[in-house]
């Protein structure tokens, strides 16, 4: 605070003001001293509860966040665990695992970053004597304006965490998204990007994924038509299939892929130049294409040995050949030939008349 002399002597061309005198300044200073005293404690009980919330913020913060990482380095480890192993291979995914746990990880870890730090920023405000009233209904409004205008970007989080949480597929799967399909190689809390049969990267955002397809949950079904000559005997292809599948169930690594008998099911279309037959078994998800393939291969070649034959695509040659029609190489008869006929006569040149003179 300054006083009249420290003023008049900034600035010379201001008035002359009366000295201070020792008894005023005494006064000054014990009113200074007073308020201070007076104030002092406050000062300090606000800053003590300021230091302490802080202080229990970050403490809190750090230990629910190193919670939360031994609780994903935990599932990783168990996904580990398992990991070479046969039920490993068939229900665990380490990498599907791995990168769903890291980001239920991160997810829980900024909800509670954000729980904890907010709550300690309204309680550092509160300390201040700070009305929080008109700061909380600012917020709202601006939670409300900001929900509006991104609300694809909270759309496609909000889709992505419950995808995670419910499992809805991983790392590998081979899924049908409506707007594309093919194998999962990243999950993400905003994107999901998939690789499609042409090798194409889909990057499909999680907020426009209205219905899901897993191909590559439970099991999977090979299915195999065959059509044949409707002249063939049911019972022997039936006993020739039944070999192929006691062979495919004994083979390396088939056997493994087959989760169930490879069953003929029987006729599923008869018409008047084939039969089609159909196989089919149950098998792991995402192998039903290999078991298909090798099926087929099978099959083709026990039909070969056992001399069935395969029908399909281009209509069957004709088996018996007739002779040539004696009568393809005669020619069509001409209304020519005739000279009465109404062509010939039309054709010739017309004779002059006989009472023509010259």
């Amino acid at each position: 605070m300054l006083t009249p002399s420290a003023l008049s002597a900034a600035d010379p061309s201001a008035p002359p003001s009366a000295p201070v005198s020792f008894d005023e300044a005494a006064k000054q200073a014990g009113d200074a001293a007073g308020w201070v005293e007076q104030n002092w404690s406050t000062w300090l009980n606000t800053s003590l509860r300021i230091a302490l919330i802080i202080v229990i913020a970050v403490v809190l913060r750090m230990v629910v966040r190193r919670a939360l990482t031994r609780l994903i380095a935990r599932m990783n480890r168990s996904a580990q665990a398992v990991e070479g192993t046969a039920l490993g291979g068939l229900l665990v995914n380490a990498e599907r695992r791995r990168q769903r746990s890291e980001a239920i990880g991160s997810v829980l870890r900024s909800v509670a970053s954000f729980l904890i730090l907010g709550t300690a920023g309204l309680m550092i405000l509160g300390a201040f004597k700070i009305n929080l009233a008109p700061l909380l209904a600012s917020a709202g409004v601006a939670g409300v304006a900001i929900g509006f205008g991104a609300r694809n970007l909270v759309t496609d989080f909000l889709s992505g965490v419950f995808m995670i949480m419910e499992d809805q597929y991983g790392v590998g799967d081979s899924v049908d998204a409506g707007v594309a399909s093919g194998e999962v190689i990243e999950v993400g809390l905003r994107v999901t990007k998939l690789r499609g049969d042409d090798g194409e990267i889909w990057y499909v955002r999680n907020g426009e994924i209205k219905r899901i397809g897993n191909l590559s949950q439970g099991w999977a079904t090979a299915t195999v038509d065959v059509a044949i000559r409707p002249s063939e005997n049911l019972d022997r292809v039936r006993s020739v299939i039944g070999e192929v599948a006691d062979g495919l169930a004994k083979a390396e690594p088939w056997n493994e892929q087959l989760w169930g008998p490879v069953e003929t099911l029987g006729l599923t279309e008869v018409l008047l130049d084939s039969m089609t037959i159909r196989v089919a078994a149950k098998t792991m998800p995402g192998k039903a294409l290999g078991v298909e393939r090798e099926l087929r291969w099978r099959i083709k070649h026990a039909f070969d040995a056992a001399g069935i034959r395969i029908v399909g695509g281009l209509p069957l040659a004709v088996e018996e050949t007739t002779g040539a029609d004696p009568a393809a190489a005669v020619a069509p008869p001409s209304a020519m030939a005739n000279p009465l006929s109404p062509q010939s006569m039309a054709a010739s040149p017309i004779p002059p008349p006989a009472n023509l003179t010259k």
